[in-house]
């Protein structure tokens, strides 16, 4: 039992679940206004990437602020997560801390990638093409190579729908357990743009980033809906 006013508490909850469609939706505009999605390719010549760092260079900015302004949100959406885990476990359990801690270092998988391109397009024209071309590469193999980070996290999620054995309905349903497994399978190829240019696993590749983000965008839409859900469920217990 919260120590404070149960409907508060709720309400606190939601708010949070909701920062979840926030920061989807402030994602994908952040990325389309930089025009980072697709990515650009591996194999752009050295004189490429400094044109796209010219040509769009308030673009990316824009996108650099706006993510600083949108990453925040992802602590509250963290913590709620867990609090719903925590239910399934019966009291804060290794599921509920894997989620919250790796949570809680995942952003960083956004912010330092992203201050590297901000960088480069920060003042292209005093720096040569390869120390752009290097920062351009720093960014994207960072960012793409480290979404291994979220595997445990989305994993531990999802273990949630296969433990809640206790309700009629399980918090966390079956099907987001396996969308989360797929996802966190997906993620995986992630760790090989570091050996490949071109092909699948490749930073612009079908396995290292279309499939995952595809299944990313699905997961980000999926987990606020459990999430409210399940906090519906907590607001019928604290009213009985």
């Amino acid at each position: 039992m919260p120590q404070m006013r149960p409907d508060r508490y709720i309400r606190l909850q939601r708010l949070s679940a909701w920062c979840g469609v926030v920061l989807f939706v402030g994602f994908l505009a952040a990325f389309l206004v930089g025009h980072l999605t697709p990515p650009m390719s591996p194999t752009e010549s050295p004189e490429d990437i400094v044109k796209f760092l010219k040509d769009h260079r308030t673009g990316i900015l824009t996108c650099v602020a706006l993510m600083v302004l949108l990453v925040p949100f992802e602590y509250p959406y963290v913590v709620v997560t867990s609090l719903q885990m925590r239910r399934v476990e019966g009291g804060w359990g290794l599921m509920s801390m894997i989620q919250v801690l790796t949570g809680v270092v995942a952003p960083l998988g956004f912010f330092f990638p992203l201050a590297i391109l901000a960088a480069a397009a920060y003042r292209p024209e005093i720096h040569s093409a390869d120390v752009l071309s290097a920062m351009t590469d720093t960014f994207w193999l960072m960012f793409v190579g480290n979404a291994c980070i979220f595997v445990l996290q989305v994993w531990s999620i999802g273990y949630m729908s296969f433990i809640d054995d206790t309700r009629e309905k399980p918090l966390f349903p079956r099907w987001y357990g396996w969308l989360s497994i797929v996802l966190g399978i997906l993620l995986i190829p992630g760790a090989f743009v570091f050996l490949n240019r071109t092909g699948p696993l490749a930073w612009d590749g079908l396995f290292a980033y279309a499939l995952p983000s595809a299944a990313y965008f699905v997961w980000k839409i999926a987990t606020p809906y459990v999430l409210l859900k399940a906090i519906s469920d907590e607001e019928r217990e604290l009213a009985a």
